[in-house]
């Protein structure tokens, strides 16, 4: 019987989950493991009761292994993925390269054709008689009328069906000319983190393979005070001692993977939860069905979300953002607001001889 490979064993995943959400955080987590091995095994003891020293030594040595082993499986995972990405832009970039071309080799035949059509129209047509049957003028203008009258029917007094047509095509180009004007007037910026704020509720962000919600909390909360469902299309988020009222109580947006997706707190002010997405080559307008504002995945720019993933700048905002939904929770005033009226109390204490009791401040 083969060895399995242990550097890609999911089996233990959910104990490591619970794990995980007991001791919500990776030092306690690795804590937890290194007092395992401490109390209930020999890794920190020295082969065969030798220099103690030598034993703690030979430990160290062995996690450093094992870490570096798994840091350089981590590299060439991210490797292999930006080798598939640059491969998929490199095949995008062809196939609009081809389309380019062709539309190009299309526009230069319709030009061809256009200029044969030009010079044909300058060709002087001459009958039997030896005059010209392809002239405009007058003299030949009224047997060509009589030709034609014979030939055609006698057209109706009622001329009314061809004005819907008309009345159609205008319709139809009001509105493409108001599609094209929503698509110009579209300038937003594209999304943070790739997602958004729903208020009173989360901010939210996203990668192509999970999804983050970051829900803001009173301070001092534990895992403990939290009631957190989360099923393949269905979240639920409220707190244990008012099991019946919930922050979020909504249909998912798209499935999840359940055994996959799991919650942290952190900071003790700040619920985390990380859901896997069952479908991991699309994104999301939004966490559940009824959030507002959706935000336009066209202009979803592909990176990393995770708050301690983001550049500097951005997690600054995702974290005032953070801050501004949970002073509005607790009816305080956001960090803007703050900043407002930090100014008029630093101009109040600087013309102590004018009265402020009356003003009203917007």
């Amino acid at each position: 019987m083969s060895r399995p490979d242990y550097t890609n064993d999911d089996r233990f995943d959910g104990l490591f989950l619970q794990i995980a959400h007991q001791t919500q955080g990776i030092e306690p987590l690795l804590d937890t493991l290194f007092s395992f091995l401490r109390r209930k095994s020999d890794f920190f003891s020295p082969p065969g009761g030798g220099d103690i020293e030598k034993g703690s030594e030979a430990a160290i040595a062995k996690v450093n292994e094992v870490v570096k082993k798994h840091a350089d499986i981590y590299l060439a995972g991210k490797r292999k993925e930006e080798e598939e990405r640059l491969k998929k832009l490199r095949l995008k970039q062809k196939r609009e390269a081809e389309a380019e071309a062709k539309k190009k080799q299309a526009a230069a035949a319709a030009a061809a054709a256009e200029k044969s059509k030009a010079e044909n129209d300058g060709v002087i047509e001459m009958g039997e008689d030896g005059f010209d049957i392809s002239s405009d003028e007058p003299s030949t203008k009224p047997a060509a009328a009589k030709v034609a009258a014979a030939a055609m029917p006698e057209p109706k007094s009622d001329t009314a069906p061809a004005a819907p047509k008309i009345e159609q095509n205008e319709n139809d180009s009001k509105d493409d000319d108001k599609q094209e004007e929503e698509e110009e007037e579209d300038n937003s910026p594209p999304p943070i983190g790739n997602g958004g704020t729903i208020d009173g509720k989360y901010v939210w962000t996203q990668t192509l393979q999970e999804l983050t919600i970051n829900v803001p909390l009173p301070e001092n909360t534990r895992g403990r005070d939290l009631n957190v469902i989360i099923s393949k299309k269905h979240l639920k988020i409220g707190f244990a001692k008012t099991k019946q009222e919930f922050i979020v109580n909504d249909d998912l947006t798209k499935p999840i993977i359940v055994d996959d997706s799991l919650w942290t707190i952190e900071d003790g002010n700040r619920l985390v939860l990380t859901l896997q997405k069952s479908n991991q080559m699309e994104w999301w307008d939004a966490p559940c069905q009824t959030d507002e504002p959706k935000i336009n995945i066209q202009k979803v720019q592909p990176e990393n979300s995770n708050l301690s993933d983001l550049d500097g700048e951005t997690r600054q905002t995702v974290e005032k953002m953070m801050f501004d939904q949970r002073q509005k929770a607790l009816g305080l005033p956001t960090a803007d607001e703050q900043k407002k009226l930090d100014i008029l109390e630093k101009f109040k204490a600087s013309h102590p001889e004018m009265d402020f009791s009356n003003a009203k401040i917007n």
